[in-house]
């Protein structure tokens, strides 16, 4: 009897091991197969503008964004762990950003790499910065002067934000319509004015801005429009061009608007200018249509351009 029990324990031990066994090769199995059936990819191959070509998540979720425009991410509502503070503080949104780290100017590589970011989005054209960036994470170079529908347009396909973006564009198109309409029906604008841009850097050096910032939401518009030299400035694809002040009255439009810049100097040279008799025998000077407008506050971001929808009335009806 003890034999039949010790022979029944022994197969029942048996068994048990047996289905043990069967039910690991069958996870393996499962397993093999699983690894064998090809998974939706989570990354997608994008072409920057200088025609990188790279690997970038579907969803990103840890954005480095570095450059003008950060405005253009705040309009979308979408989130960033990191970002150029440089283009953020002083601007008319600033209040807006919350949670994002300052990775400086030039941005500092191994605060970048600390934030762990799974994309980086830089406006640069220094080939070593961006090797540099993209060992960190996939890294895009960002066109931030393109016009301002492709730029959302963009940054909502690389954010997974497209909805928001169409829906952004169409509303400030909407709006802004109507506020160059009024200004036209008020009698505050002629059609087919034109108006200049200018402000001053540190060394006495005067720029006219064609492509960036202010004039390009000024000449989107359809009413202010560029004189002759800034066009040729826009058909080059330039941004900004240096003046002589000698060249003032061939730049100066109908209407002028003067960035205060940050620094000191920058601010003497243009206190110095507008007392020069130069600037005093521009037309626009002596019919009162100059304005100033802090340099950070006449950016060409979507949050700067609903903010100026309402503050260029103001200044234009003074």
């Amino acid at each position: 009897m003890k034999t039949f029990n010790k022979y029944m324990l022994l197969c029942s031990v048996l068994l048990t091991l047996g289905l043990v066994l069967a039910a690991c090769s069958s996870k393996n199995e499962t397993a093999k197969k699983e690894e064998e059936q090809p998974t939706e990819s989570k990354v997608r191959v994008y072409k920057d503008y200088l025609n990188h070509e790279v690997e970038i998540p579907l969803e990103p979720k840890r954005v480095i964004y570095h450059g003008e425009g950060y405005g253009d991410i705040v309009a979308l509502d979408a989130q960033t762990v990191g970002a150029g503070f440089s283009w953020i503080t002083g601007y008319a949104w600033e209040k807006e950003v919350h949670n994002v780290e300052d990775v400086g100017f030039p941005i500092n590589i191994e605060k970048t790499l600390e934030l762990k970011p799974d994309l980086i989005i830089v406006a640069t054209s220094d080939e070593k910065i961006y090797e540099q960036l993209s060992k960190v994470a996939p890294t895009i170079v960002f066109d931030t002067f393109a016009p301002l529908e492709q730029r959302l347009t963009e940054l909502g396909d690389i954010l997974n934000k497209k909805e928001e973006a169409e829906k952004w564009l169409s509303n400030y198109k909407a709006k802004a319509d109507t506020m160059w309409k009024s200004l036209i029906d008020e009698g505050v604008l002629k059609e087919n004015e034109t108006a200049s841009v200018l402000t001053y850097y540190p060394g006495d050096r005067l720029f006219v801005m064609a492509r960036a910032g202010l004039s390009q939401v000024l000449y989107d518009s359809n009413v202010l429009k560029p004189g002759d030299k800034i066009q040729q400035i826009l058909d080059e694809g330039t941004g900004f061009a240096e003046i002589s002040t000698e060249l003032l009255p061939e730049y100066a439009g109908d209407r002028i608007f003067i960035l205060t810049p940050v620094p000191d100097e920058a601010k003497q040279s243009t206190k110095e200018m507008m007392e020069s008799p130069i600037w005093k025998g521009l037309p626009a000077v002596k019919n009162g249509h100059v304005y100033t407008i802090d340099i950070r506050k006449a950016d060409s971001d979507a949050s700067t351009r609903e903010w100026l929808l309402t503050e260029l009335p103001n200044m234009l009806k003074k």
